[in-house]
């Protein structure tokens, strides 16, 4: 029995047609009018970067970075200051950990030893858990540079105000994604240790860990990431690093310098990726 061209055309029309193009189309639109205010209020006008005179700025502005600064002193200089801006950004985030370990353990309800049998947490329990999660909340609700701000103004200008702000902000941050993708996870495992007897944290380290470890350690070298450019944005308010030096060097219209440091900058990023990645295909 042949399919004329008519029916064989038909077929293909309903196999690639979309039933839900209606929903997306109209969610869409809903998206587009609930934006339109945000553009409005926040003034975003980027046809001013497009007229002559934005562009003329942008063009001197450019060309003084060209070339990049490249001699032995300043050179000797970037070199430090790289290595302090990475040395903030790995003892905040080391510090951060410290505290979201242990935070993760309290607020994740799939390690909770009174939920189980009755699938829910007792009232201390669960008390305690949000207790945690309001001061999770209280410590990255704060930015780091509005911590950077207030530790220069109790321990001075230098590095260890960058290290503390990283810490506390990234504390809050860490713990939250921690705990989210832990009870993402398969429970199996952990609620047999810990209906055996288990304590938490064994149950976290051979339970949940082994199956999240590939998306908490991603996690955790983006965090590191994002923990050097904060590191060189609190630089800016005499956090120390390669920020304070792009400050100095911006004041100074030394574009070559910037130049070489934002240089830098996409360099530390790319290393960062690469660790990511490389760590993933082991825990792969």
């Amino acid at each position: 029995m042949r399919v004329s061209a008519v029916d064989a055309a038909a077929v293909r029309d309903v196999r690639h047609r979309d039933p839900a193009w209606r929903g997306r189309v109209a969610w869409t639109a809903v998206f587009a009018l609930a934006l339109w205010p945000m553009f409005v209020v926040s003034e975003f006008t980027p046809a001013i970067l497009f007229d002559r005179q934005s562009l003329a700025a942008t063009g001197q502005f450019l060309a003084g970075f060209f070339p990049p600064a490249h001699d032995r002193a300043f050179l000797l200089m970037l070199v430090r200051e790289t290595w302090l801006t990475i040395a903030i950004a790995t003892a905040g985030l080391a510090l951060a950990l410290l505290g979201a370990i242990p935070a993760t353990l309290l607020v994740t309800e799939q390690l909770s030893i009174s939920r189980l049998g009755t699938r829910r947490m007792a009232p201390l329990p669960a008390a305690m858990r949000q207790l945690v999660r309001w001061l999770l909340v209280l410590l990255r609700s704060v930015p780091e540079l509005v911590w950077a701000l207030l530790f220069v103004r109790i321990v001075g200008l230098g590095p260890t105000a960058g290290v503390l702000a990283i810490a506390l902000t990234y504390c809050g941050m860490l713990a939250k994604v921690y705990a989210e993708i832990l009870e993402s996870s398969a429970s199996h495992t952990s609620d047999a240790l810990l209906a055996n007897g288990s304590g938490r944290l064994a149950a976290l380290l051979y339970g949940a860990l082994p199956e999240a470890a590939s998306e908490l350690v991603s996690y955790t070298v983006y965090r590191w990431e994002c923990a050097i450019r904060g590191s060189v944005v609190m630089g800016f308010v005499g956090a120390g690093g390669l920020g304070q030096r792009m400050d100095e060097s911006m004041k100074m219209l030394a574009g070559g310098e910037v130049a070489a440091m934002l240089l830098i900058f996409v360099l530390l990023v790319a290393g960062a990726d690469a660790v990511s990645a490389l760590l993933r295909r082991r825990l792969g």
